[in-house]
């Protein structure tokens, strides 16, 4: 497991200088509530362990907060009180019918921050490596987002081959992303919609899908260029999935994949349980249980 960091996190309210030069603002930001506290303190924790010089910014999912904002207290995270409202609008009248789910379309307040460049995380994730290697690599016309995995099957039905700027689309899970909003804003997203609000139903994959099928709906038909964590940084695995196999463990403690490229993070999308007995479950408990004693202090 990789030990503290040294480094000091950035005061609340203010955002970090880009390490990789420019002096660009940039931080990390996550979605949460109490009701996935079980998630939210294992993630705090490897994000204390492995990235406390970068600032981490929590989206309310809504407004069940009272284990979310003491948490945030004690790892010194900033809460985010940017205006929902015509996002949350946008959401309820893509999905009229799924009041309790269409919150994780406030996922895209991560594009509202004040910040150059914003890496967004799911919760269910731990952190094994420094994120700072990751900013600074986006280069407008070429790089304008990056992605950490594929989602070939969780994103548009058969129909998208009959629009030609979804047909060679390159798909991506939206639980790790990083870009600009002087690329990506939530004002393409509601323009987007505006205007093909008809097409993004008819392709979207339905089945309990709700963030994922927009952010690659509204990137592609913006024409965005996409790439991968691994394209973008050297010896970066595109592997994050819960269920790798292959995986071992360097002398720096971090994993790596089968051919000893260097695992940044651990995703458990889909999982239906909390983690026991897979690759990653050990370090997951691990923090689970340093963020449990340090909640308690």
């Amino acid at each position: 497991m990789p030990e503290h960091l040294t480094s000091n996190q950035a005061p609340l309210g203010q955002s970090a200088p880009n390490p990789s030069g420019g002096g660009k603002k940039v931080g990390v930001a996550i979605v949460a509530n109490d009701r996935i506290s079980d998630w939210l303190l294992p993630f705090l924790e490897s994000y204390r362990a492995t990235n406390a010089a970068t600032p981490l910014y929590l989206i309310p999912y809504d407004d069940n907060l009272t284990l979310t904002r003491r948490a945030a207290d004690v790892y010194g995270v900033h809460l985010v009180n940017e205006d929902s409202r015509e996002l949350d609008a946008m959401a309820s009248r893509l999905y009229p019918l799924f009041p309790g789910h269409r919150r994780r379309l406030r996922k895209f307040l991560s594009l509202a921050l004040p910040l150059d460049e914003v890496l967004y995380l799911d919760v269910d994730v731990i952190l094994f490596r420094d994120m700072r290697e990751v900013f600074g690599k986006l280069d407008p016309g070429k790089v304008d987002f990056i992605m950490a995995s594929t989602s070939e099957e969780y994103v548009y039905n058969n129909k998208r081959d009959r629009y030609d700027f979804l047909r060679n689309a390159r798909l991506f899970n939206d639980g790790f992303f990083l870009t600009s909003n002087s690329i990506l804003s939530l004002r393409h997203f509601y323009e987007v919609i505006a205007e093909d609000e008809e097409i993004f139903h008819t392709v979207r994959k339905h089945g309990m899908l709700f963030a994922q099928p927009l952010s690659n709906f509204v990137t592609h038909r913006r024409g965005l260029k996409i790439a991968s964590l691994t394209e973008c940084v050297a010896g970066a695995s595109d592997e994050s999935f819960y269920k790798a196999k292959d995986v071992s463990f360097g002398a720096d403690g971090g994993p790596l994949d089968g051919a000893g490229n260097r695992i940044f993070f651990a995703h458990w999308a889909g999982a239906v349980s909390l983690p026991k007995r897979r690759v990653f479950d050990a370090a997951w408990t691990a923090y689970a249980k340093q963020a449990a004693a340090r909640m308690k202090m």
